[in-house]
């Protein structure tokens, strides 16, 4: 094997690697939980863009109930965030198996 092609297609590799997570930085995926009570949207970084509660949801009398469909709406949100990004990564190992998002964190 020629090292100088081997090098080089590392180098593309890592290249696309870091334009697909700018695209994924920009993709977004959303989660509802309690009927649509609570709806979080997630992006490609694992960030929180936004949490909408409904009015309805909001007592006073049971702040535990907004506080746990607040915590599922976002862990399923973070869900499918890396199951977005495990698909585009797939796409660009060509199925090669590996685990690239959790081989840098």
């Amino acid at each position: 094997m020629d090292m100088n092609a081997i090098m080089e297609q590392a180098k593309q590799f890592q290249h696309k690697m870091t334009e697909m997570q700018e695209q994924l930085a920009d993709k977004t995926v959303t989660a509802s939980v309690g009927g649509g009570m609570v709806t979080a949207v997630v992006n490609g970084r694992h960030e929180v863009v936004s949490i909408v509660i409904d009015k309805e949801v909001i007592t006073p009398e049971d702040p535990g109930m907004l506080q746990d469909l607040v915590v599922a709406a976002v862990n399923e949100a973070m869900k499918k965030a890396k199951e977005m990004i495990q698909a585009e990564m797939s796409k660009l190992t060509g199925g090669l198996g590996l685990d690239i998002p959790n081989m840098f964190g």
